[in-house]
């Protein structure tokens, strides 16, 4: 009896060990499953961790609940304009219902990809079709993404996924469309060229008019002040005079020619053709500058005290 014990004791444990595993299984954290049963489906969104089964009744098939990326390949599509465009995107796609995707798709990747490139091509086939090539290329391209993720996300519920995100990576013109675009483009922009160009010049005639007639103004105003300034030098030169000559005019008319002397012979090499009567050398020989009678004296005349001389010699320093 207890040779039978030692027998039997270990072959049962090791089979109920087998039979606590064939009733039990694991879903990993970045895991889903689905429970079947003779091909049913029933049970679906297992939370991560130990789940217990019937053995032999039930079958476990886990799929990766990830985030997975669907990188489709170019395809050409018709802008509103009627011009080709290839475009090339990307989808990031997870499953969202277990038991819906193996319904929709039999749990085959390939299927899977296929089926989502379908309504991929088709939401990019309508939206580009509403666009120009500049909307598509532009800032507007953000909302064309935003857009497609949510028509194929709604889309792809049936499949038993979430889209969550579409993106295009390039965007290319046929060989054929390009030169067309490209002169339109070219064309574009010289207009706007020439426009900024005509504004630039509209704005240096502006300006150089206003600075012309800043210049004229200044000159004006300049002048002005210049011909007041001078009317007030003259003008007080002229009472400096005046005053000078009624104080004393005899010594205002010899100074008067002594600066006519200085301004004549101060050079050295100028020459005059005077008579030597004239006013002009009147005080060369007279410092009061009285004429010379015109007839001589029949006999000289009786030595006469000389009339004194006013001293101008200290009023000339």
């Amino acid at each position: 009896m207890d040779d039978m014990k030692k027998i039997f004791l270990p072959a049962g444990l090791v089979l109920l060990a087998l039979l606590i595993y064939a009733s039990t299984f694991i879903v990993k954290e970045y895991e889903t499953a689905i429970k079947l049963r003779l091909g049913e489906i029933v049970g679906s969104d297992y939370e991560p961790g130990l789940h217990f089964k019937v053995p032999l009744l039930n079958n476990i098939i886990t799929f990766d609940g990830r985030i997975q990326t669907l990188d489709s390949r170019p395809e050409r599509f018709l802008t509103i304009e009627k011009k080709d465009v290839i475009v090339d995107s990307y989808t990031k796609w997870r499953i969202s219902n277990a038991a819906q995707f193996f319904r929709s798709t039999g749990g085959d990747s390939a299927r899977t990809a296929r089926l989502l490139s379908e309504r991929i091509n088709t939401s990019l086939r309508d939206e580009f079709g509403k666009r120009t090539i500049q909307e598509v290329v532009s800032e507007d391209r953000l909302e064309l993404m935003a857009e497609l993720t949510r028509q194929i996300d709604t889309q792809a519920t049936e499949l038993g996924v979430d889209v969550v995100d579409v993106r295009v990576k390039k965007i290319d013109l046929p060989p054929e469309v390009s030169e067309s675009v490209y002169n339109r483009m070219r064309a574009e922009r010289e207009r706007v060229a020439r426009d900024l160009r005509a504004k630039g010049s509209e704005a240096a005639e502006r300006i150089r008019a206003d600075a012309d007639r800043q210049r004229t103004v200044i000159l004006a105003d300049a002048y002005k002040e210049a011909e007041q300034t001078r009317g007030q030098g003259d003008a007080k030169a002229a009472e400096i005079y005046a005053t000078a000559y009624t104080a004393d005019p005899e010594f205002y008319a010899f100074y008067r020619s002594l600066n006519a002397y200085r301004a004549s012979f101060g050079d050295g090499d100028s020459t005059l053709v005077l008579a030597p009567d004239s006013d002009f050398f009147k005080f060369f020989g007279n410092m009061r500058g009285a004429e010379r009678s015109a007839a001589p004296a029949a006999e000289p005349p009786q030595a006469a005290a000389p009339a004194p001389q006013p001293d101008w010699s200290s009023r000339l320093r």
